[in-house]
């Protein structure tokens, strides 16, 4: 199976790209600081995710990948908060990727717990 039909990364992808869409309307004085920072985390959600999936042949590098995509999507909840701390977000947009967020960390934690189910050898 390839790692893009993993549905926590089509979810996880999902949630950045709202996020990049939301982001587009931020002040200009946060391009550098808030902007980058909730897009760097929402994507590199996904690129964790797909390192951890072409590294299931080594149980605790799969691990330790998921560990990573899951602090990088709490990263990108408290992005959000701050987000809508600053009023750039609504607070119906702060509860929609807010609970998309939720959804891709269960997910991934999911992904942790049941690591034989994605074609990791368990000893």
């Amino acid at each position: 199976m390839d790692f893009k039909k993993l549905i926590a990364y089509q979810k996880a992808f999902d949630l950045a790209m709202s996020i990049f869409e939301i982001s587009k309307s931020f002040p200009k004085e946060e391009t550098y600081s808030l902007t980058d920072q909730i897009r760097r985390s929402s994507r590199s959600v996904n690129a964790n995710l797909a390192e951890a999936y072409r590294k299931r042949v080594y149980p605790k590098h799969f691990t330790s990948k998921l560990t990573d995509a899951d602090g990088e999507n709490s990263e990108t909840n408290t992005w959000i908060d701050f987000a809508l701390a600053c009023k750039y977000i609504s607070s119906e947009q702060h509860t929609s990727l807010s609970n998309k967020g939720i959804e891709v960390g269960k997910l991934i934690n999911y992904m942790i717990n049941n690591p034989e189910k994605f074609g990791v050898k368990v000893e």
